[in-house]
This record gives structure tokens, sequence and C-alpha cells, in this order.
């Protein structure tokens, strides 16, 4: 599918791409005032089927986002199912795709503290899974940003404006020579990643920061936890973690929609590891390839058939 051309679901409409339109005063476009979720779905080419992950997680957090942002929304679950089946139906994917699925303050002349009126687009794009094999793993910079919190800009939202702070940290970690970031939280501990959660192994057990650490309440972390434990027998301790702790890991990682589970090779110059993906972050990787591809009965039902 050449993603220039493809179909875009807009208001409740069907059109290009192209000819998608927002007003350029509306507060969506002013003051990122829209929140979002970023869902995969997976071609299965011996079903012959496009599954959709964790649909209802996803659909249940971009309800909370909208009553945390206090947006006069008109749009049930159902109407977020339905226009992503539409739409990736009428562009006929067979193949991986990456789901763009935004709720939005639109209108002419609203400002920052807009509720309404509220629109909706919805953007699938091609996008193939990357086996971690084939990943060159990332260099990371413990960014000198703080990660927004509870105490300014609640990173539990799902909110556009909030990628500022990523923007910010990942940009710095380019501009200094480095793949991407890791952000600490407003008391020093390590957060998350732009745009993705963190998970590091020592001694054979995961361990990641608690939602109450400024953490985006992931579901590429939720389904990590769980198939870690119920697969492989991994414990995950959530809890804070020291940017020293970085430094004498065994193995670490990023992980999220987009991301799925991308190895960390280096931390501000300390190599993590073998400075390759370590055996446990080789194992959730493949494993995380088995549940979103539906080989794993008991994580059949975070699936949804579009076709």
């Amino acid at each position: 599918m050449d993603n220039n051309n493809r179909l875009i679901w807009l208001g409740g409409k069907m059109m290009p791409v192209t000819e998608a339109k927002i007003n350029v005063l509306s507060p969506t476009a002013q003051f990122g005032a829209n929140v979002f979720e970023g869902i995969r779905c997976y071609w299965s080419e011996q079903e012959q089927q496009l599954f959709a992950f964790r649909l209802a997680a996803h659909y249940k957090r971009l309800q909370q986002s909208i009553k945390l942002m206090r947006l006069k929304s008109p749009y049930t679950t159902e109407d977020f199912e339905q226009g992503l089946k539409d739409i990736v139906r009428a562009n006929g994917y067979r193949e991986d795709i990456a789901v763009r699925q935004t709720v939005f303050v639109d209108g002419l002349g609203g400002t920052w503290n807009s509720c309404e009126p509220i629109n909706m687009f919805i953007a699938p794009i091609a996008k193939a899974y990357q086996p971690i094999a084939e990943k060159k793993g990332l260099r990371c910079q413990v960014s000198s940003w703080e990660r927004i919190s509870d105490k300014n800009l609640s990173p539990r939202a799902k909110v556009g404006a909030n990628y500022i702070n990523s923007r910010m940290a990942y940009l710095e970690a380019q501009q200094n020579g480095y793949d991407t970031a890791l952000i600490p939280n407003y008391q020093g501990k390590i957060s998350e990643g732009p745009g993705a959660c963190f998970f590091m192994v020592r001694d054979n057990t995961l361990f990641t920061p608690p939602p109450t650490a400024s953490v985006l309440e992931s579901i590429t972390r939720d389904t990590i936890i769980k198939m870690a434990q119920e697969v492989l027998g991994i414990k995950t301790v959530e809890r804070d973690i020291d940017r020293t702790e970085l430094y004498i890991c065994d193995e670490a990682f990023l992980c999220g929609s987009a991301m799925e589970i991308t190895h960390i090779t280096e931390v501000d110059g300390y190599t993590i590891g073998s400075g390759e993906a370590g055996v446990i972050t080789r194992q959730l990787s493949d494993t995380y390839y088995q549940v979103i591809t539906g080989q794993l009965e008991q994580y059949r039902h975070w699936l949804t058939g579009v076709y």
C-alpha cells in the first residue's frame, strides 16, 4: 500500500489522506488539544486475517484520556472499533500496519481551554514487524530534561501536547550523538524513554519503574509483565530505578506499540551486558511475536480480527 495514496477516516467519512484537512486555528493545531492511541495490527498469512492487538485495552485508555482532559466526546468504544475496522478494510491491508486513532478539539477560533467540538481521525500506515535480531540496538543518554508528572502534565493521559517533553529529551540525545534518551522523573529516578517504557534485567529478574514513577500506563509494558511471568516464569519487580543501576545491569530494553521490543546497547557510554540483545530480552521478543501473531492460545483474546 502506497502511504501517500491511502484512505483516512475523518469525522465519519473516508477520504484520500491528501484531502483530510483540519483548520489551522483549531485547538488541536494550535495547542495540541488531542488524545490518541497508536494501535498495531499484524497480518497472519496462515489465517489470512489481520489482527488488531489489544483493542479493548487501547480503547479503555483512550476513554480515560478523554475523561482526564475533560473533552466532551460523542464517541463510544464501539465507534472507535468500528471506525478502525472500516478504514482498514477500505484500504484492503494485507500486511502489518500501525493505526493512529486521534480524538481532538476541532473548530474555528477555539482556545487552549476548549472542550468541544470534538472530532476524530483514524490513519492506518504500513509498518512491518522487525525481529530483534535485525535491530541494531539503541545507544541511550540519561536526559537533562525531567519527565512530566502528575504535578504538572500527567503522563497517565496520552495527550499530544505531552510529547513535547519526549521531543526535548530525544532531540537533546540526538544532538549529543545518541540514538535516544532515558528520562528521569522529578525524584531523579529513571521513568521511561521518549514514547517507550523501560525495562532492565539484573540477576535474571526484570525490573521496571512503577506507574507512579511518571510513566505512561503502557499496554506493551503490561503485556511484557504478563507474558514474562506466565510463559517464561520470569519475575518482574516494579520499583524505582537509579541512574547508576543502568550502568551495571545485565540487559535493558525499551518497549511500546511502535517500538515493540528494542534492546539497549549503551547508556551514557557504559556498555550494557555484551552490547548485544541479552538472553532474556531475546526470549521476551520471541514470545511477544508469538503473542501478537496468535501462536499462543492463552492470549488469543487479545487479538481482534479486522476481516
